[in-house]
């Protein structure tokens, strides 16, 4: 980092990371961004493309295709890169096959002499991201997955379309793995501070079971999008833009995002989604809820399911 210029290196310039890198670029995030991808035909068309925005950004981005190299000046290297999910295969699926292609990034990066964040995109990404602290021997705060973020932004969106409500004024979070085992936070859910579930007692002709389509809908959109279109893209790249900024910011921001538990919420040795504080440093801490029983039992099993998950791979290894 030269100057106190801001430097992202972006490892993997397929749907999620092209898409990342023109959401920056639109809201003008950082100073410079370094594009790496094994397809550098791709990658240099990439850069070319969007440096021919540059005219209509708000501020200046240098942007170019480079190397591992480049991420020694770097404060992020965000990791988009790996197999994608296929029609009718799980974020977990995914797993042995990206694990080992982590495993040549994170030491090609460490190798490069980085010393910053590394923010992680790949499914199964709660898995990836304890691969990355694993493989890279950073400290725990500074590995961060993107966890929840987007599970928790659909929440919020339908629970706004639902209410008829900004999106930005509900305040609820989906925990746990990213995929399958997630739970929505009801307990703690609200729109402008009064409590989701009382809303529902006072409305005439909202019903509990709307509820339970809407958490349905979160938790399964991301297979709806793939049966569409092949890939989901905007909307993790749009939230990976958001912990971007709360990072070079030093926002402070709280976001759900997958972080490593060491006790808390009684989870051991595990990345998960869960609400933590993200600023300069990383994760600065991780905002503990007092969770229903039943809530609890459910973030209990997403703990499991993905314990088991990492010790089958990181036995073998």
């Amino acid at each position: 980092m030269e100057n106190g210029v801001n430097r992202v290196a972006l490892i993997g310039t397929g749907f999620v990371g092209s898409s990342y890198a023109f959401a920056l670029l639109n809201q003008g995030v950082t100073e410079e961004l370094v594009l790496i991808d094994l397809n550098k035909e791709k990658s240099e068309g990439d850069a070319m493309d969007l440096n021919h925005g540059m005219a209509f950004a708000p501020t200046p981005t240098k942007i170019w295709y480079g190397d591992y190299t480049d991420c020694a000046q770097a404060d992020l290297v965000v990791i988009c890169a790996g197999a994608n999910q296929k029609p009718g295969e799980t974020r977990l699926d995914l797993v042995e096959k990206n694990t080992r292609i982590f495993k040549s990034i994170v030491d090609s990066v460490m190798n490069s002499g980085f010393n910053g964040i590394f923010l992680v995109a790949t499914n199964p990404v709660d898995i990836l991201t304890y691969a990355t602290w694993k493989f890279s021997g950073l400290p725990k705060e500074r590995v961060i997955g993107s966890g929840t973020i987007l599970d928790t932004a659909r929440f919020r969106y339908l629970l706004g379309e639902y209410f008829n409500v900004d999106a930005r004024n509900v305040h609820a979070y989906i925990m746990g793995e990213h995929g399958d085992t997630e739970l929505p936070v009801w307990s703690k859910a609200d729109i402008g501070g009064k409590p989701i579930l009382e809303m529902m007692k006072q409305k005439e002709g909202y019903k509990e079971e709307d509820l339970d389509e809407i958490f349905v809908n979160v938790r399964d959109a991301a297979y709806h999008i793939i049966e569409r279109k092949g890939a989901t893209y905007y909307g993790i790249a749009m939230g990976l833009v958001r912990l971007t900024k709360a990072i070079l910011q030093n926002q402070n921001s709280i976001l759900t995002v997958s972080a490593y538990l060491d006790g808390q919420y009684d989870g051991k040795d595990i990345y998960i989604g869960v609400p933590a504080v993200v600023n300069r440093q990383g994760i600065r801490e991780i905002v503990e809820l007092e969770l229903s029983e039943k809530e609890k039992e459910q973030f209990k099993q997403s703990v499991e399911v993905l314990t088991a998950i990492k010790n089958e791979v990181f036995t073998k290894k």
